[in-house]
This record gives structure tokens, C-alpha cells and sequence, in this order.
């Protein structure tokens, strides 16, 4: 709208309602006070209009904007921990001893306002694993160890440990959830995951025909990095919305010759340590969003003490 032109137009449009015929003549005193009196309230119901629609327009037109959407999405609530109970070990097997850590746990409450057209974005949880030390001692014969090569030799700083399927959520059941525009209100939804290790070691050594029982101990460390992640489906654009860290040791000493049932024992750290949620969110490294995850790139080695290692487990993808 042209206020200027609008005024302009109210002005004269106005003396020639107060004077019609004598657009030559000055109007007259009564009709001058008339003009005068009328012309300062339409001129204000005017700004009045012009400014309620600019600012209507702004609304508008910031709430579409992508930057502004984006800063919208909303965390209600983030929780994070691992289970209080103590790592389970199960010498039921002749030929492997299992072991089952307890839960990391991560769910957080998240609101998305309203999405004008056919916007789709997916909010969720993205896990990578930055370190890892998984080693099965085998007293001095050697070790076998579960290896992430291009994370050991610093190629990437981390890996993908998604589902393998839905890359790069770490699943797609209770892990996501996914808000399709048009939508007229804010949706509110959860969000939750869990991850723990329930892994099975060889008695003997991977390497060997026999079945003796060499296995003397267990020495597990990995670290992981788990982002609150809102993704726009059609232009990839990613919002972190909250960085947690988190780490799972485990010791276990085993006496090989003992019955089974009688060999294994946990040792410290017996409680693991709770879950950061941070103050200041993390990028995600692009390693961390493409194949191949964790459990596709994992090699598992057999480093003997004075012989060359040897590859007992190729990765599945490299």
C-alpha cells in the first residue's frame, strides 16, 4: 500500500466533497474546518490499516521462513542414564561365554509448530561411536580385539552406529518420528532409543582347532556420541537439537580352568558412568551420517604375542 498516494488522494477527494463545483475557490471558513477536522482522523485510520497489515505481512512472511522454522522446533524434555543394574554374565555355553551390559537410555518430549505446504521433516536420534577398545585376552597366547580401522588409524573421527537400514537414524520405530505439512496445530510427540552390548567370546582361541578353554579376560571401552537431529526430508536441512556423550567400560577376569559357571567374574568399574546431555551442542561429523556403520566396518583380529596378526573376521563393508 502507498500511504503517500492514499493521503494524496483523501485530500482532494475531500475538498471535493466539501466544495463540489469550486475547485478554483478557496473553501470556505466552515468548509476549511471541516476539511481540517476530518482529514487528520482518516489520515490516522489510514496508518493505522497500513501498519496492522504491514505487520500482519512480516508475521507472515517470517513464519515462513526456513531459518525461523528451524529455531522453532522445540525440546520439551531430554532425559538420559544407564541402567543402574550390573553387566549379566552367562557361562551356559561350552563354546561361548555371553555377556549383557545394562541400557543406555535416551528419550526426549519435542514440539513442531505448525508447517505451512507440504514440508515433511523427521526429528529423531543419530549415534556414532568415537572410540572403541574391545579386546579378549587369551593369557600369553595373545588377544583377539574388534577393530574399527579408519577410526584407529584417525581417518575419520567417528563412525555410524545406525540400524544399518535407515541410515543415518539410528532406527526407525520409537527412534523417529516423522511430521508431514500441512499441519494447523503445533505436533507433539517422543522420541526415545536404547543401546547395550550382548556379545558372545570363543573359550578358545578363534584361531585354534581346539576347543580348550584359554579365554583369561575381557577389556571393553567405548565411547558414543547420540545428537537429537530434526531433518527436512526434501532439502536435507539438519537441525541439531541436543548432544548427549556417553561411555561403557567393562572388565571381566576369567579362570579358564574353573567348571563353567564358576569362571568368569565381573570386576570394576562395576556402575557405569551416567550420560552427559550438553550445554553447548556438537557438529556431526559426516562420517557419522553414511554407510558403513559400526557393526559392517568392525574387523575382529588375532594379535599374537610374537607372531603377525591375522585376520579372523573380514569387515562386511568397507
Amino acid at each position: 500500500m502507498d500511504i503517500a498516494k492514499e493521503i494524496y488522494h483523501l485530500n482532494y477527494s475531500h475538498r471535493d466533497e466539501v466544495s463540489p463545483g469550486r475547485a478554483l475557490q478557496r473553501p470556505g471558513r466552515r468548509n476549511a474546518q471541516v476539511f481540517m477536522r476530518r482529514r487528520p482522523q482518516d489520515c490516522l485510520s489510514l496508518l493505522e490499516i497500513a501498519l496492522v497489515l504491514n505487520t500482519m505481512g512480516c508475521i507472515h512472511s517470517l513464519s515462513c521462513k526456513p531459518k525461523v522454522f528451524r529455531e522453532s522446533i522445540a525440546v520439551l524434555d531430554v532425559k538420559a542414564s544407564i541402567d543402574s543394574t550390573l553387566t549379566s554374565i552367562d557361562e551356559s555355553s561350552s563354546v561361548v561365554l555371553r555377556y549383557r551390559t545394562p541400557h543406555f537410555r535416551a528419550s526426549a518430549q519435542v514440539l513442531v509448530p505448525p508447517i505451512a505446504g507440504k514440508d515433511s521433516w523427521r526429528v529423531g536420534w543419530i549415534q556414532a561411536c568415537n572410540h572403541m577398545k574391545f579386546y579378549n585376552h587369551y593369557g600369553d597366547l595373545g588377544m583377539s580385539s574388534w577393530e574399527l580401522p579408519d577410526l584407529v588409524n584417525g581417518k575419520i573421527p567417528a563412525i555410524s552406529d545406525s540400524d544399518g537400514v535407515n541410515y543415518p537414524w539410528y532406527g526407525n520405530t520409537t527412534e523417529t518420528c516423522t511430521v508431514t505439512g500441512p499441519t494447523k496445530r503445533d505436533t507433539k510427540f517422543t522420541v526415545s532409543m536404547n543401546d547395550n552390548f550382548y556379545p558372545s567370546v570363543t573359550w578358545a582361541v578363534p584361531v585354534s582347532d581346539s576347543n580348550v578353554p584359554m579365554l583369561t579376560g575381557i577389556h571393553r571401552d567405548q565411547s558414543f556420541t547420540t545428537w537429537l537431529v530434526a531433518i527436512n526430508m526434501a532439502s536435507d536441512d539438519l537441525v541439531i537439537l541436543h548432544t548427549i556423550k556417553w561411555r561403557m567400560k567393562l572388565e571381566i577376569e576369567i579362570k579358564p580352568t574353573l567348571p563353567l559357571g564358576q569362571r568368569a567374574k565381573l570386576q570394576e568399574p562395576f556402575a557405569q558412568e551416567q550420560p552427559q546431555v550438553l550445554d553447548k551442542n556438537e557438529p556431526i561429523p559426516p562420517s557419522a551420517l553414511v554407510k558403513p556403520n559400526a557393526n559392517d566396518a568392525q574387523v575382529l583380529m588375532w594379535r599374537p604375542k610374537n607372531k603377525p596378526a591375522v585376520v579372523v573376521i573380514p569387515p562386511k563393508r568397507r
